[in-house]
């Protein structure tokens, strides 16, 4: 269980809290996708968690510990995929010998599987690689590790085309009741199909909290060359028609939620809301 109550940060120097009396709850067993735009305060609140900055107020707990007093047995259960990757220049089996003794799940034999998607070889050295290898190597390394809460600050960043795809079958691999994976990203399209539920921040709080289930009993999901008639709520026009969402009575199928129409409708509604205050 992670929950933060009632929390703010404020960098040094800085007029605005990045993050002002925010709290949220979430429970194990999730992938939760935690979306917002660029400045809305989402490594923020994966530093608050992680224990890497003490929160101006409020409090923060992960599984029973204060992240903050970084003990030990806190640390062994936590992992944070930064944006930027720094390894050091060392064989990835030099890496893993150093490094993997901290945290007591750790599998070679899930590394390895996921070094394999990735194109990879166990025995690369890291020194040598382009950047969005280094990047694949430590996404292998961190899934490994079978935390039970693993954060990821914009994890697709630098990746092809094919180890976006093979990075969402990885994180589904490594997946199971006891972990919760917070994925922050604004590159919303790359989690398509990954997450079960979606949290929607801006640098006033939460502006949507939802499971993936949830949203699509509630909305429908659509791409038409023509708007449906009644029940839009959100639309935006796109090569040969327009994307839209609209509100789903029961007698309709579900769809696929589309992260990037409900991103931008809960964002439109926030701004509508500021301008109207």
């Amino acid at each position: 269980m992670i929950t933060l109550t009632n929390v703010s940060y404020r960098y040094s120097g800085s007029k605005r809290d990045s993050i002002a009396d925010f709290s949220m709850e979430l429970s194990s067993g999730k992938i939760v996708g935690l979306l917002g735009a660029n400045g809305a305060g989402k490594s923020t609140l994966l530093y608050l968690i992680s224990g890497l900055l003490k929160p101006t107020s409020g409090t923060v707990n992960v599984n029973g510990f204060n992240p903050w007093d970084r003990k030990p047995e806190f640390l062994s259960q936590i992992f944070l995929v930064p944006e930027e990757i720094d390894v050091p220049a060392i064989s990835l089996d030099a890496y893993v010998k150093a490094y993997s003794p901290f945290y007591p799940n750790f599998s070679i034999e899930s590394m390895k599987e996921a070094l394999f998607h990735f194109n990879l070889s166990p025995d690369i050295h890291l020194g040598a690689l382009s950047m969005g290898q280094r990047k694949k190597a430590f996404l292998a390394f961190a899934l490994a590790c079978h935390t039970p809460v693993l954060l990821m600050d914009e994890p697709t960043n630098g990746l092809d085309i094919p180890g976006k795809s093979e990075f969402r079958k990885a994180v589904v691999k490594t997946m199971n009741d006891d972990r919760t994976i917070i994925i922050s990203t604004h590159q919303v399209r790359d989690l398509d199909q990954l997450l079960d539920h979606v949290t929607i921040m801006d640098n006033k709080g939460i502006q949507l909290d939802e499971s993936i289930a949830a949203l699509q009993e509630k909305f429908i999901f659509g791409l038409a060359p023509v708007l449906p008639e009644t029940g839009v709520i959100w639309s935006e026009p796109i090569m040969g028609g327009y994307a839209y969402m609209k509100m789903r009575t029961p007698d309709q199928p579900e769809t696929e939620v589309n992260l990037e129409a409900l991103f931008n409708f809960i964002y439109s509604r926030a701004s509508k809301s500021a301008l109207q205050a």
